[in-house]
């Protein structure tokens, strides 16, 4: 596999429903944080989530579970990233590794008002403390 793990995180009772498997929005949070790990390789800037196309929760993550969320840069535009991230569950009781869910999201360079910005400007997301 190309892609690199973003973020491995293990699941925890905190983030479970009533029926002990994970609230899809706590991982749909995991996918948007590994989307902005893999748009800062393309620079440090201020990147936001411009849309999230179709995921699909095809297997449930359990509690205990070591989900890892691998990402890849499929295409990038001028102010733009999209990025495809799969989702792997690695059972607690079998350690048995299963893909759950796989998703494509764009970033986008935005300076501090908002705007979109091309990738190649000035790094907008940490200003140096003058001396």
């Amino acid at each position: 596999m190309n892609d690199s793990i973003a973020l491995c995180v293990v699941m925890m009772p905190r983030d479970s429903n009533v029926y002990g498997t994970i609230f899809g929005g706590i991982i749909l949070s995991y996918i948007d944080q590994a989307g902005f790990i893999e748009a800062r390789k393309h620079g440090n800037h201020r990147w936001v989530t411009a849309s999230i196309d179709k995921v699909d929760f095809e297997r449930p993550v359990c509690i205990g579970d070591v989900v890892r969320f691998y990402t890849k840069t499929i295409k990038t535009g001028t102010s733009s990233v999209s990025i495809e991230i799969i989702v792997e569950s690695e059972r607690l009781a079998t350690a048995e590794k299963l893909q759950v869910t796989k998703a494509r999201l764009t970033m986008v360079s935005v300076d501090e008002n908002g705007k979109s910005i091309p990738f190649t400007s000035p790094q907008t997301a940490h200003k140096k403390a003058s001396a």
